[in-house]
This record gives C-alpha cells, structure tokens and sequence, in this order.
C-alpha cells in the first residue's frame, strides 16, 4: 500500500535514452544513464547510502517531458564496478566523479537532487562547485557529523530495540561497545564467508529503519547480496572517516551556496536521519523552503515524501525556485 499510493505522486515508470560506463581511475568505473528529455533542464539524482546505488524509480520524481535526468550509481555501488570497493573511494573523489560526468555530458550547470547521504554528498558538491548548480532538492538530511553517526549505530535502539539487538547479535558482547569498530573488522575481510553475513546484518538493519510503517520487500531488497556489500562496507568506510568532511563542514560553508534556491524535505519521524539535521541546515539557510512531512519517516518512497519531492520539482520547472 506504502508503495502504490507513493507511486500515484510519481511520474510514470520511464527507461533511459542513453547509458554508459565512466572509468575514473584504475579502480573504479561508474554507470550512469539520462533519461527523460535530451534538451531539458539538466537535473542529477544522487543516490544513498553511501553504497546505495540507482533504482528505476528514482527517475520518476521528475517531469521526463521538461527535465534531462541524470543518475549514476557511485563508486562501489549498484552496477559501478568494483561493488563495494571502498579503496580510493573519498568524499573528495565523488565531487570530483561528478564533475567529470558533468564536463563529459556537456551540462554546464544542474539541478542537484539527493535523499539521505545524496544531500551530504549534494551539499559537499554544491559548496565545492556552486557556479555547477541550478538549486538543489534536498530530503532526509544527513550532515555526517559525529553526533549523527553515533546515533546510527547506538541511538536507534530507542526507537528500533528489536530491530538494533538483531543488528548487535553477530557481534560478541564484548566488543558490542564499539560497532563500528566490530563491524569494520568484518566487513574489511578478505574472506567472503566473514564480510557478506556483516553487511547483510548491517543493510537489514537500515531498511528495517526506513519507513513510518515497516516495508517487508524494501527490508529484503537492503538484504540482497547485491545491495547489502555496497551498503554494508562504505557506510562502514565513510563513518569510520566522518564522510571525509571536517568538523560540522557543511554547515559552516552553507554560506557558498545559500544564493541558490533550495527545498528541504523532512519525515518527521525519520529515525534513520532524525530532523534535527534538517533543522539545523534550515536555521544556517532561512532561505531555502522547509517542508516537514507528518506522517513519514526515512524513505523518499513514503507518500507525503514522494508528493513533497515531486512537488518541489514541478514548482523549479514552472518558476526556478520553490515555495
């Protein structure tokens, strides 16, 4: 039901014109797709995670008829290769995969639309590069801040207990003080057998966070082998490093982008990215519109979230800014 009545907010399902694979360095290759309309207004999409990867309904919060859509799954995830490599793999290095798909594709300037660690990445990049940037479209705020991945890994257990003591079980009690630590152990082997039942652990217990209403096939789809490895190990690598960001980065260099029009679009009762981020970046951008979905969570799948995010989208194409 969480599904359908989403899916009534989006555009139709839509398949791309082009696709691609982008080497970036002697590592990692990219995929990315456009869809939509050749000549539109050039949005990017900038999937989860990290490690998240593309989903065809990402392409749907969007008028295929007015906007040129963009989508690449980043280093280590979906059908970039290697999957969950998380060797060369930075914030920095993702700013810079972005602009080199940009200079490739021809776009001089975009939209920049992203949910979750697709705003972290999405502030970092638009406050490297704000010349790049048409506005941004921004959900379920996560500014990779100490305080944030703490919560993640201990303080979801208030809301989630169950759901957090399955996620600790593997681990044994007396290294349960320090998960990250007890995950990264595991998920950096070099052994199979040792890292795919940790990052299967790790990417359930996300998806079994995401939605107001639990979703039974969003928590087996995070539980796939091929979503749990890229979600599992640079979630790991990316908090282990602070998301590669300085202390409270992104809110301190708000002021390079707070020129740019910007929507913020918050679940209420998201436990994965609680709003206070959200709060947080809106008091440091009082320009950018703030809408607090009541009855939501996490996903940018729930119905209030989907509406919100298609709405925004439709109000940039009719004026260039949001209301």
């Amino acid at each position: 039901m969480i599904e359908s009545a989403a899916e009534a907010a989006m555009f139709p399902p839509i398949e791309p014109y082009r696709s691609g694979f982008l080497a970036v360095d002697d590592i990692h290759t990219l995929y990315w797709e456009e869809c939509g309309n050749p000549d539109g207004v050039p949005v990017l999409f900038l999937h989860g995670g990290p490690g998240g990867g593309l989903s065809p309904r990402q392409r749907r919060f969007f008028d295929p008829a007015h906007y040129r859509i963009v989508l690449f799954d980043q280093r280590g995830a979906g059908q970039s290769t290697p999957l969950g490599e998380y060797h060369n793999n930075t914030t920095q290095l993702l700013i810079a995969d972005i602009e080199r798909l940009r200079v490739m594709l021809g776009i001089e300037q975009w939209l920049v639309f992203g949910g979750s660690w697709g705003s972290t990445l999405a502030l970092a990049y638009g406050q490297a590069h704000p010349q790049c940037c048409l506005g941004f479209v921004l959900r379920g705020i996560f500014l990779c801040t100490r305080a944030e991945i703490d919560w993640f890994l201990n303080g979801i257990r208030w809301f989630f207990p169950d759901v957090h003591a399955q996620f600790a079980a593997p681990i044994p009690p007396d290294e349960r003080r320090d998960l990250l630590q007890a995950y990264a152990q595991r998920l950096f082997s070099e052994d199979p057998a040792v890292y795919m039942p940790a990052a299967r652990s790790w990417s359930r217990y996300e998806g079994s966070c995401l939605f107001l209403r639990p979703d039974p096939d969003a928590i087996d789809d995070f539980s796939s082998d091929a979503v749990a490895l890229g979600i599992g190990r640079l979630e790991a690598h990316y908090f282990l490093h602070d998301g590669f960001l300085a202390d409270d980065q992104l809110i301190r260099n708000v002021g390079r982008i707070r020129h740019l029009p910007a929507v913020i679009v918050q679940g209420r009762y998201d436990v994965v990215c609680p709003p206070l981020s959200a709060m947080r970046l809106h008091e440091a951008w009082p320009e950018a519109k703030f809408h607090m979905v009541a009855d939501a969570g996490h996903s940018g799948y729930e119905p209030g979230i989907a509406a919100a995010l298609v709405a925004a989208t439709e109000q940039f194409k009719q004026r260039q800014r949001f209301d």
